[in-house]
């Protein structure tokens, strides 16, 4: 008698690091002939980079943060502009890429008779649009760097904390990624991704807005990347950077709570 459903075929067993590994290889083998592809993802943040903090810039001035410091508007918005890139690049990644797989690649039933487990899966998928995430964010700082843009040693900490945003966005994308049913779902990922990039503090400060307004602006989680990333490239540390941390790391483990259960439904019906 043949056995269809994967999951009496998966063994039962912990989820470990060695698995989740698996995907990282499948990922890389398919996309080491699509280098190009990975690459351009760089681009994107340096256009903008150069459109709107240095062309831009020219015509703003200089912006006075709260503490006072006066810094060129290019300063201001480059690490905004760095946090924007991980969040886009990880929801593409983990939206894009992951609906295809479940819906017309059928990759996950193939994987799941295997001793992975769906959270593996999970944290396979993410733990790669980190990766990309990555290398973006390395050379995006390096152009900040060699452009001026960083007043501080600790800006070398905006890599692993541009990570943490990625980490926070690709999950809550993954976990989004299990409810699309079909590719005009792809204009709500916009239809939130838009308005979190223009009104999250990105490209002038929130003090700018109602104080009510304010307090609608602090719960995007890119308006705490964005003031993780500059309170290091400037050098502006404080308690708050913890709350910043803190909150992209709790969106981050419960999107990633979320879509191992949801994958953990969808794959083993």
């Amino acid at each position: 008698m043949s056995v269809s459903a994967p999951s009496r075929l998966t063994p039962i067993g912990k989820v470990t690091p060695f698995r989740a590994q698996r995907i990282w290889e499948k990922n890389y083998l398919a996309y080491r002939r699509l280098w190009k592809v990975v690459f351009s993802g760089f681009f994107e943040p340096v256009f903008y980079l150069f459109a709107v903090g240095i062309g831009v810039g020219a015509l703003a001035g200089d912006v006075t943060l709260p503490g006072g410091q006066a810094v060129t508007y290019a300063s201001f918005v480059a690490p905004a502009l760095m946090a924007a890139s991980a969040m886009n690049g990880a929801v593409i990644e983990t939206t894009f890429n992951i609906f295809f797989k479940l819906q017309f690649g059928k990759v996950y039933e193939g994987i799941l008779t295997t001793p992975m487990q769906p959270m593996d899966i999970a944290i396979g998928e993410i733990g790669w649009a980190l990766l990309r995430g990555l290398l973006y964010s390395t050379a995006f700082l390096g152009v900040m760097w060699g452009l001026g843009m960083t007043h501080s040693w600790l800006a070398i900490f905006a890599v692993p904390a541009a990570t943490l945003v990625g980490f926070a966005f690709g999950a809550a994308g993954l976990a989004a990624a299990t409810w699309m049913k079909s590719w005009q779902d792809f204009d709500l990922v916009t239809l939130v991704t838009m308005p979190l990039f223009l009104f999250s503090g990105t490209l002038f400060p929130i003090d700018v807005y109602p104080s009510w307004l304010q307090w609608v602006v602090k719960v995007s989680p890119l308006y705490h990347g964005a003031e993780l990333l500059r309170g290091l490239t400037l050098g502006l540390v404080d308690w708050t950077m913890l709350g910043h941390a803190a909150f992209l790391v709790v969106m981050g483990l419960v999107g990633a709570a979320i879509a191992s259960r949801r994958l953990d439904g969808m794959l083993r019906k």
